[in-house]
């Protein structure tokens, strides 16, 4: 069990520096920046309404009230 645990540990500090950030610098264009704003806006707008449902739905768990249809 040990040696697992120093095996991971190992393997996880030798790999980390694979991860590590670089100093590039982005040379994304306007119309990069212009598509990813525009995902982003309807990402964000999409959230009112899933809100707006699960509300609803937890009103709707929450009523003791029976519909028959």
């Amino acid at each position: 069990m040990k040696k697992t645990i120093t095996t991971t540990i190992a393997t996880l500090l030798a790999a980390s520096p694979a991860y590590a950030a670089t100093a590039q610098v982005s040379h994304s264009g306007i119309l990069a920046w212009i598509f990813l704003g525009l995902g982003g806006l309807i990402v964000a707008t999409q959230l009112v309404p899933a809100t707006l449902l699960l509300i609803g739905i937890g009103k709707g768990l929450k009523s003791k009230e029976v519909s028959e249809h």
